[in-house]
């Protein structure tokens, strides 16, 4: 792949995923392993900063970085709907199968049944992570 077209790979996939300008969106599990220029690409959309995990407003949507040894997703899904806005999305980003720390999407699958929501989808957002977008299901009132 070009560089131009690997730099607008991260921009691609945050505009596939649903974001859009104004939104606020939440952002947990950041490590030295997350790919920035992602999470820049999501900056750029909004046109807001990622919070980090102790913002304590309403979100329009969720953005989880999670790996295999992370912990319990199940966990993770549900503290992410705490501040989420009625409507609002969880995007949780795997690293990439065959990569350290992979999430099978039967797990994704099984965090968002538990926690009340569906898979609506799986996008390529960059070189390493892959992004499931969680939403709640339409007959659904929450």
């Amino acid at each position: 792949m070009s560089t131009s077209a690997q730099a607008a790979a991260p921009k691609s996939a945050a505009a596939k995923l649903g974001f859009t300008a104004g939104q606020v969106i939440q952002e947990f599990g950041y490590d030295t392993d997350v790919d920035d220029d992602l999470r820049f690409a999501i900056e750029d959309l909004t046109t807001t900063e990622l919070e980090d995990e102790d913002y304590g407003g309403v979100a329009d949507a969720v953005v989880i970085w999670w790996r295999d040894d992370d912990g319990d997703l199940v966990d993770a899904v549900v503290d992410a709907l705490t501040n989420l806005a009625d409507h609002g999305f969880i995007v949780v980003l795997t690293p990439k199968a065959g990569r350290e720390g992979h999430v099978d999407a039967s797990d994704i699958e099984e965090a968002a049944t538990t926690a009340g929501l569906h898979t609506s989808g799986t996008v390529n957002a960059c070189e390493d992570w892959a992004a499931t977008k969680l939403v709640a299901p339409k007959s659904a009132r929450r």
